[in-house]
């Protein structure tokens, strides 16, 4: 946590002490409290749940089934809501500090989140029909802008009476102003069978231009990848070895799978877009332990960080011996 605190330049001691444990000591009260409101209508929520359950199959009441039901949702609310709602409060507040003493912006929702009909349109995210976002960051790496946000991607399907939902993707997605020459669009993503109509790329086309298969200079990658672009010779410009092992080094860092990303001059100079699953990120830690614990902030800090490295790792000058820049 300390190196990670250094990178973001942050005097993590500072931070906790002065700020942060205040912050939380204030609401170790309501804490308690709210965790006093789980164990009491937590369990009667069970039994009511499990009378009406025997009551159904003893007296086909309904009558019953809706009285019983309604029990149900009054102590599920009780025991829920005091935690929901602090967990929100801690979270914000958490986060914010921390983004704040890094330099960055965080809002628990993004107003507009960033370039995800692009995201869409190349392929970069599965087919859905309900979809949420939070936790957003921005700021600025290198002389590169850049934003952060989850989202949480859902396929509703009704069979008869019967409706299921899948969620499809639940990751983070990525905007950078890419600081070095973009022209054309070019998608770097994985095998065409994940995703509904990625094998589509194929037939796209972007501002009249056709997205063609291009192939990459190194057998490593092309057995990854696969890449699709309007511009042949910019997609080999800038799909260098370096970056690539960047790529793949972002889904190791994010403990993430199926990176994938494109180049796109549409929207005026160059954007790096990114979208790889994570789960879910960004979170206090649990509320049944006391809110002074440390390893929550540090867990915060850790993850945090993750968010600059992603932006140094793909715009940051190549190293000697990593391979030739994107430039």
């Amino acid at each position: 946590m300390a190196d990670a605190a250094e990178r973001l330049g942050i005097d993590s001691e500072t931070l906790w002490t002065e700020r942060l444990l205040p912050f939380l000591e204030e609401r170790e009260g309501q804490r308690r409290t709210a965790v006093r409101r789980v164990f009491i209508f937590g369990p009667l929520a069970l039994i009511s749940l499990i009378v009406l359950f025997v009551g159904i199959a003893a007296f086909d009441s309904a009558i019953l089934m809706f009285g019983m039901f309604g029990l149900i949702v009054v102590f599920f609310y009780l025991a829920a809501a005091p935690m929901v709602k602090l967990h929100g409060e801690i979270k914000e507040g958490l986060l914010t500090a921390i983004a704040t003493a890094a330099g960055m912006t965080y809002s628990k929702k993004p107003v507009q989140p960033a370039r995800f009909s692009e995201f869409c349109e190349l392929g970069m995210l599965p087919n859905h029909n309900q979809r949420s976002f939070e936790d957003h960051f921005a700021g600025d790496r290198h002389g590169a802008a850049f934003e952060l946000y989850e989202a949480k991607l859902v396929q509703k399907t009704q069979s008869g009476k019967n409706t299921t939902y899948t969620t499809v993707f639940q990751g983070v997605c990525i905007r950078i102003e890419f600081p070095r020459t973009v022209e054309g669009v070019t998608v770097v993503t994985r095998d065409a069978g994940w995703f509904n109509g990625l094998a589509g790329l194929a037939q796209a086309r972007i501002n009249g231009r056709k997205l063609e298969r291009v192939g990459l200079v190194d057998p490593k990658f092309e057995q990854i990848f696969e890449v699709f672009s309007t511009d042949q010779v910019m997609s080999r410009y800038l799909l260098t070895p370096s970056f690539m092992e960047r790529l793949l080094s972002l889904e190791t860092s994010l403990k993430g799978k199926r990176v994938r990303a494109a180049f796109d001059e549409r929207n005026g100079g160059g954007e790096l877009l990114i979208a790889t699953e994570t789960g879910n990120l960004f979170e206090p830690g649990s509320l049944f332990k006391p809110l002074n614990d440390r390893s929550r902030f540090e867990s915060l800090i850790t993850e945090i960080d993750l968010i600059t490295e992603i932006v140094d790792l793909m715009v940051r000058p190549a190293t000697l011996g990593e391979g030739s820049a994107v430039s």
